[in-house]
Parts: C-alpha cells; sequence; structure tokens
C-alpha cells in the first residue's frame, strides 16, 4: 500500500459526534486505561481518542499525543483547553520518520494505535519506538480500518509487533476495524 497521511481537513469529520455511535472512545478504552497510567497515542489527530484518554487516566496520569501535522495538534490542544484536560497532554508534533519519543524510554502503560499504523512509512520502526518507551507488559491496542487496510496488511503489522516484542493477547470486536490487543513480552 502507498504511503499517504490522512489531510488535516478530514480531522473535522473524525471528530464528528456521530462517530460516537460506532466507535464509542470511552467504551473501547474503559477496560484498557486506568488512572495514573501514562498513555501514548500515535496519531491523535485532532483528538477523537484523547479526551477520553485524557479522562481516563485522571489528574495523577498522562496522555502523549504525537501526529505530524501541527493543524491537527492545534485543534488537539484547543479541544483539550475548552474541556479543561491540557494539562493531562502533551501534544507532540513528530516527523515522518520518528516520532521521536526516545525521551519515555520504558514510561508507557498503554499504547492506542487506531487507524494509523498504516499511514507510518516504516511499520517495523513504528513499533521498535513504541517497544523501547512501553513498560514490560504494556499493552498496545492496535486497530486498523477494515475497508482501508487489507487483512494481509493487518497480518504484516501483527507480524512487525511480534518481532519489537508483543504478543498478541486478544481480538477483540471494534465495528468497522480490524483489532488486537498485544501485551509487550
Amino acid at each position: 500500500m502507498a504511503h499517504r497521511v490522512c489531510p488535516w481537513w478530514l480531522g473535522y469529520w473524525l471528530i464528528c459526534p456521530l462517530r460516537r455511535r460506532g466507535q464509542d472512545p470511552a467504551a473501547i478504552l474503559a477496560p484498557h486505561v486506568n488512572q495514573g497510567m501514562t498513555v501514548l497515542e500515535p496519531g491523535s489527530g485532532m483528538g477523537f481518542f484523547t479526551l477520553d484518554l485524557a479522562n481516563l487516566v485522571g489528574a495523577s496520569g498522562r496522555v502523549i499525543a504525537v501526529d505530524i501535522q501541527p493543524k491537527m495538534l492545534e485543534r488537539l490542544k484547543s479541544r483539550a483547553a475548552k474541556a479543561g484536560l491540557l494539562g493531562r497532554i502533551d501534544a507532540r508534533l513528530a516527523s515522518p520518520g520518528s516520532m521521536g519519543i526516545t525521551d519515555l524510554r520504558s514510561s508507557i502503560d498503554f499504547t492506542l494505535a487506531f487507524a494509523v499504523v498504516h499511514e507510518f512509512l516504516d511499520v517495523a520502526r513504528f513499533f521498535a519506538e513504541v517497544a523501547a518507551a512501553s513498560k514490560p507488559n504494556a499493552s498496545l491496542l492496535l486497530a486498523e480500518p477494515k475497508g482501508h487496510v487489507k487483512a494481509s496488511e493487518f497480518d504484516s503489522e501483527l507480524q512487525a509487533a511480534r518481532q519489537a516484542g508483543f504478543n498478541l493477547v486478544d481480538r477483540p470486536s471494534i465495528r468497522r476495524s480490524q483489532a488486537a490487543l498485544l501485551k509487550k513480552a
């Protein structure tokens, strides 16, 4: 599949409240995220999941939201400020070749990679960066859109995750998505 990043203006559609009917962030995330956790969200966009993550981690937790598009992060920070959650969110601008998270070594409890891994230039590098940032036994919820990412491509992503040190734990059901819950060995 050719590398293509979601255009920033499409972010407005992605945060549409109607989307919550089919993909409710709180329902998807609640089984995996607790107060006090440090969560990594690559490809956060304008924050469809980010605000719910910030609520779930509570005042003692932190969400590191990473995106390569400044306009996405600007809108995310604006939405977080309005919700009173900006203090829990570390919004970071990444480069196309790296998320720039080396300072997070062994500090992440949970990573949400929702409809984003297929946008990375180097999938193996993505999983290597997440693995390096993750604590032992940290979880990674990987989900890709069924209509956009072929099953064979998703299987290749799972293989890259295994090579980076993540083991498949579950295949949760998420509407319109192929999903896997992984745990760092």
